[in-house]
């Protein structure tokens, strides 16, 4: 076997400006807003301030930071509140009507933001654009900007909650615009664990069971909702990638989602009466899955990876998720040796790497020298970890559970 060090491409990291940088990329009639807002903005997590936060945009510490852990190129989904937001896209609801228009210029300055901070590296970033749901015109032309860009990250899906009753959802026709354009301009549809849930409240409990729901039943929605309505049978080309997943799970849904298909074809399900219905499926979901879904295994345990045999393992991406706690930063080569060290190294290679480039057009030949010098090697990675070299301080669950901690 080859001592070749990997390619490490990550498929999650997040990063966004501060708010400083997104005033410059806001439209100029709503600088004045966007001053009134940050005025009575407070961040809601401090302990974000200091070198963690700059992370998300000074290049310097980020590269210096993903250089030493061996990671040469890296997906960017948004993390910084952009303007007129409370929160984080990748945890906010959509907007409601009467926010939509200063949540549109918020994300068309993020977007900008995002083109200027993936061209500094274009080799190293693939930038993820993001589109809102309120209007298909507009998220139309969202979607030609961040083609045009040159953002080969592609686009955030927005999931759709159930109590956001003024959105139409993802399995509406109508979306099949949006699906179209984003067909057309050659772009991933990504996924990232944390929307699509409804309005738990405040407190404690409403905390445990957002914990529980996020990762599971609603961030898996919009997998089931596309596949259900027959989306990569209208566009073929479309490619879809879940990140923050796993992939453990894939099996089991997809059997419940082919059981569905075929109850529906058979026109009855015990007492449910399905005659003359028909689903605009010419196969099983299972079958567009095997083509046009990805799973993003950000931090993921060996148990996390558990259905990658019956997925393929050429569908399947590794992430660190930097620079979030959850992540792995920065104890990347740890995790790596926990997870992966009993992989065959042809299938490790492409779970680490050679997946991202394929799905978001790295170039693998302009990135093999900074992997020569930066990135793990095989003995690296199947150096088995012993309980003492397990990182304590670290907050990321795969480090928890190895010490027998409750994840």
């Amino acid at each position: 076997m080859t001592q070749e060090p990997y390619i490490l491409i990550t498929a999650d990291t997040h990063g966004g400006g501060s708010h400083a940088q997104y005033r410059e990329y806001l439209d100029p009639q709503w600088r004045e807003a966007f001053d009134e807002w940050r005025g009575g903005y407070k961040n809601p997590s401090q302990e974000h301030y200091g070198s963690k936060k700059m992370r998300n945009w000074d290049c310097s510490i980020r590269n210096t930071d993903q250089d030493n852990q061996g990671v040469v190129g890296e997906v960017v989904f948004p993390n910084t509140v952009p303007p007129f937001y409370r929160k984080s896209i990748v945890t906010a609801h959509p907007p409601k009507p009467e926010d939509y228009q200063r949540c549109l210029a918020g994300i068309r300055a993020h977007n900008r933001w995002l083109k200027d901070f993936c061209a500094e590296d274009p080799l190293r970033r693939a930038g993820i654009g993001l589109i809102l749901p309120n209007d298909f015109d507009e998220a139309i032309k969202d979607i030609e900007f961040i083609a045009k860009s040159g953002l080969r990250g592609g686009v955030l899906l927005p999931l759709i909650p159930p109590d956001a009753y003024w959105l139409k959802p993802l399995y509406h026709p109508a979306w099949d615009r949006v699906f179209a354009a984003i067909q057309d301009h050659g772009l991933v549809i990504n996924q990232h664990t944390g929307q699509g849930l409804p309005d738990y409240g405040e407190g404690v409990v409403a905390e445990s069971i957002w914990i529980q729901d996020v990762a599971s039943y609603y961030g898996q929605a919009g997998y089931r909702h596309l596949l259900m309505a027959g989306v990569y049978e209208k566009f073929p080309k479309l490619k879809h990638i879940l990140t923050e997943s796993g992939c453990y799970w894939v099996p089991a849904i997809l059997k419940q989602l082919d059981r569905a298909y075929y109850a529906i074809k058979s026109g009855a399900l015990g007492e449910m009466n399905y005659a003359g219905m028909e689903l605009p499926l010419k196969e099983p979901p299972s079958e567009y899955a095997k083509r046009h879904c990805y799973y993003g295994a950000s931090f993921p345990s060996k148990a996390d990876l558990a259905g990658i045999d019956e997925i393929g393992e050429d569908h399947v991406l590794w992430g660190n998720d930097y620079p979030h706690y959850e992540g792995t930063f920065p104890y990347n080569l740890q995790s790596l040796r926990l997870t992966f060290g009993d992989m065959p190294d042809s299938r490790r290679r492409k779970v680490l790497g050679l997946n991202d480039a394929a799905l978001y057009n790295f170039d693998l030949e302009k990135l093999k020298p900074r992997a020569a010098k930066f990135g793990p090697t095989p003995a690296q990675v199947e150096t088995p970890l012993p309980r003492e070299e397990i990182p304590r301080d670290g907050a990321c669950y795969l480090f928890r559970d190895a010490l027998g901690e409750a994840s």
